[in-house]
């Protein structure tokens, strides 16, 4: 197994909106625990060119996978409402204890919208 791979990070600024950025990192070791990935993106993503500022400061807090290579794809657009025990990733384990895989897709959102969302799927456009 790869001990370092390429992860696409969504950016989930509102799920009734459908509005994502993808930001893809490469080289991301998966013996990072969850926790500090999620650090290195929430730092990583305050600077980052080409990103909107709506999107640098945003309160994202949790990830979620949502997508893995040669996997299936949900057909919602921003990303799937099931399997949350099992796909949102946990802060004390590694990556690779998660799941994450070479060209994995993980949402990265505020547990809190994900809640409301959740409880009310409905979008507006």
């Amino acid at each position: 197994m790869a001990s370092e791979v390429v992860v696409t990070i969504r950016l989930v600024r509102s799920f009734e909106h459908r509005n994502f950025k993808p930001v893809v990192y490469r080289g991301v070791s998966l013996e990072l625990t969850v926790r500090e990935f999620i650090e290195f993106v929430q730092t990583d993503i305050t600077t980052r060119a080409g990103l909107p500022p709506p999107f640098r400061k945003h309160g994202y807090d949790t990830m979620k996978i949502t997508h893995q290579a040669h996997g299936s794809k949900t057909n919602e657009l921003v990303m799937s409402l099931d399997d949350d025990d099992q796909l949102i990733l946990q802060d004390d384990l590694t990556l690779a204890a998660s799941g994450v895989v070479n060209e994995t897709e993980l949402a990265f959102f505020s547990k809190k919208d994900y809640g409301l969302y959740k409880a009310n799927p409905q979008t507006v456009w």
